[in-house]
C-alpha cells in the first residue's frame, strides 16, 4: 500500500542508496489521496509529545492544507480569510470550552 509523500522524498531515498518504486497520481487519483494525507498528518500531530515535536507535526498539517487550498483552486491566505471569519461569528478556542 503506497501513500501520497512530499515531491522530494523520493531523491531523499535514493540519496540513502535506496531505490523507490514511484507514480505521478492521475488528476482523479489525486483529491482522494490528499485528503487520506491530511487524516495521516493530523494523526501524526495527536501523537506528537512535545512542543518542538508537535511545530513539525503542525508544520506539515499545513503543508498539506496549501495542497488543499491549490486543488480547491484558491490559496492558503484564502484559508486564513475563512478562518477569521469564522472566529469571529463562532469564537476560537482559546476558551477551552467542552461541550458535554
Amino acid at each position: 500500500m503506497g501513500k501520497l509523500v512530499r515531491d522530494r522524498i523520493p531523491e531523499v531515498i535514493r540519496a540513502n542508496g535506496e531505490d523507490p518504486v514511484v507514480r505521478v497520481l492521475s488528476e482523479d487519483a489525486f483529491p482522494g489521496a490528499l485528503l487520506d494525507k491530511a487524516v495521516e498528518e493530523a494523526l501524526e500531530l495527536r501523537a506528537a509529545t512535545g512542543a518542538e515535536e508537535r511545530l513539525a507535526e503542525a508544520a506539515d498539517v499545513y503543508e498539506v492544507l496549501v495542497a488543499v487550498a491549490r486543488l480547491c483552486g484558491t490559496t492558503i491566505e484564502e484559508v486564513a480569510h475563512r478562518a477569521d471569519r469564522k472566529r469571529a461569528e463562532r469564537g476560537g478556542f482559546d476558551g477551552r470550552v467542552w461541550l458535554e
